[in-house]
């Protein structure tokens, strides 16, 4: 029989058994090993409780595991790896440019401003050079910070002429950035390798004071733009090549300041324009002496033939009798020879002898123009520099198909004296001087300091080229030459100079002047143009071409043959 008792306070049954344990035993109960407790069930409750807990949990972290790996995984997978290790572009630095006295004209230097991060170009300060030097555009990012555009590229000048020489090899880096972004090592897989010098041929201090000389005279007597340059005859380098007005290089480079840049690109005198070499103009009387060695190999006249200048020509007119054409000289220069004629710049010889009048047969056209080509006028000298303009020699196809009108006598008088459609560049115009004065090639011009230009074989009359030589000499050491302000005690200069009219009613002038020193062992030829003064202005290009040589005898006299002034 078993009996229970209720214990009312703690609410359950009380066994039989429990009511006979002995109490005095309890306090030597194991309490560790659970003696003497009582067990009681877990209720439902908390077990419903924990699972629900447990479940919630799972689902969380479930649902995160899916969102990281399958909705963002590739984003983060793509954060990881960018992350992690990214390559980047190590650019190569450019090429130095000197010139020929070693002087550093273009360099490398770290960005200032910290705008870059690879070296930016640095030119030098002496003016005058813009043209000759070019600039560069930089290598250009994304917004993703990656090189789209990997080299500077040459857009002008020696940096655009000797961009593969000057370009160098990229190199390779690897960089180390944590999760959020920050580089925390950087290693060179491959270094760059820097592009090749460069020494041009030109001095860059005379080609500044070349450049400084113009644009005084420039601003004195009225002249909108000029140009010059000294050649080797030689070799076709270019001991100085300047045009006015100039730019900054750097500016150019660093594309700033806009209102600077905006100043050139709305200057009417062209300051981009290297006018050496791409700029055409009429040429004048600079091209007389070409006129003269053709009439004296054709046997026109002999150096001996002398015709009277009374300052004009009139010729017959078979369509208009009662209106004859008049054809003026800029002086009456009185009986001369050819020698003279070339020292006076008579335009009444050069009509007798090209065209043709009374007892003298002129050329005609085809034959004088074929002199003009021989020495490289109407066409480019074979030169690599930049942007070279071909020029015009008037002739009846040219007229026909500008005019669309027949040649007559007047135009051939015209063309030859450097009138008429004429066009023709300074660089031309110096390797033509540059013919002359060597008398048996045609030399290619250049900037290359060292290198032999290349020559075209000149099968020339040398009688009648000394007698051609003998008058631009003439034309300097000559009481009524045309060159005088070039004459000098310690070097000899043969020369001849130009005077075009242009514009509207004539109204300008440009001014030449063309020769090689020294006469007796040609060595340089140079030329200089004054481009559009004025003709009331009575300052010409030889005077300040005087003025070019009378600094070099003073700082460069070696270029002159001449022993350096002792201090």
């Amino acid at each position: 029989m078993r009996f229970s008792l209720r214990n009312k306070r703690a609410g359950r049954s009380v066994e039989y058994e429990e009511v006979l344990l002995d109490a005095t035993n309890v306090s030597e109960l194991n309490r560790g090993r659970l003696e003497g407790q009582l067990e009681r069930p877990i209720s439902g409750f908390s077990i419903y409780a924990i699972g629900t807990l447990f479940m919630f949990i799972v689902l969380w972290f479930s649902w995160s595991l899916f969102q990281l790996q399958i909705i963002e995984g590739s984003v983060h997978r793509s954060v990881s790896d960018q992350n992690s290790l990214n390559r980047g572009m190590l650019i190569a630095e450019r090429g130095v440019i000197y010139d020929r006295t070693d002087r550093r004209l273009v360099w490398n230097e770290f960005d200032p401003d910290d705008i870059y991060d690879f070296a930016v170009r640095a030119y030098t300060d002496l003016i005058g050079l813009g043209q000759v030097l070019g600039y560069v555009s930089y290598p250009q990012k994304d917004r993703n910070n990656i090189f789209w555009r990997t080299e500077y590229v040459g857009r002008t000048g020696a940096e655009a002429m000797f961009n593969e020489r000057l370009t160098g090899v990229n190199g390779e880096r690897i960089i180390e950035a944590d999760a959020l972004g920050r580089v925390i090592g950087e290693h060179a897989v491959r270094s760059p390798v820097p592009g090749q010098p460069i020494k041009l041929s030109v001095d860059a201090a005379l080609s500044q004071a070349m450049y400084e000389i113009i644009a005084t005279s420039s601003a004195q007597a009225g002249f909108r733009s000029g140009a010059g340059a000294i050649m080797d005859i030689h070799t076709g380098e270019l001991l100085a090549m300047t045009s006015y007005p100039s730019y900054d290089p750097a500016v150019m480079s660093a594309g700033g300041p806009a209102y600077l840049i905006e100043q050139w690109n709305e200057d009417e005198r062209f300051p981009f324009l290297n006018k050496v070499v791409g700029g055409v103009y009429t040429p004048g009387s600079v091209v007389k002496p070409f006129v003269a060695y053709g009439a004296l190999v054709e046997g026109v006249v002999s150096p001996d033939t002398i015709i009277e200048s009374t300052g004009s020509i009139t010729v017959p007119n078979p369509y208009n009798p009662s209106n004859p054409a008049r054809f003026t000289d800029w002086r009456p220069h009185g009986r001369m020879d050819l020698r003279q004629a070339v020292a006076f710049s008579s335009n009444v010889y050069m009509y007798y002898i090209s065209g043709g009048f009374g007892p003298i047969r002129g050329m005609g056209i085809e034959r004088m123009n074929h002199y003009f080509r021989l020495f490289g006028l109407g066409q480019t000298t074979g030169s690599n520099l930049p942007n070279e303009q071909t020029g015009v020699i008037p002739d009846p196809a040219w007229k026909q198909a500008v005019f669309d009108d027949d040649w007559r006598l007047g135009d051939t008088y015209l063309t030859s004296i450097g009138q008429f459609g004429f066009q023709t560049t300074p660089l031309q115009i110096l390797t033509a001087y540059a013919g002359l004065a060597s008398g048996e090639y045609l030399v290619t011009p250049h900037i290359t300091y060292g290198q032999q230009g290349g020559r075209t074989s000149l099968v020339l009359d040398q009688d009648a080229l000394r007698e051609v030589q003998r008058g631009m000499r003439m034309a300097v050491n000559y009481d009524g030459g045309t060159a005088r302000p070039l004459e000098r005690r310690d070097v000899a200069i043969a020369a001849k100079s130009g005077t075009a009219e242009v514009g509207a009613g004539n109204a300008y002038v440009n001014s030449w002047v063309a020769g090689y020193w020294p006469y007796e062992e040609p060595r340089y030829a140079f030329v200089l143009m004054m481009d559009r003064a004025p003709r009331t202005n009575q300052l010409g290009a030889t005077r300040v071409m005087g003025d070019v040589v009378a600094w070099m005898a003073e700082h460069t006299p070696h270029y002159l043959g001449l022993e350096p002034l002792e201090e």
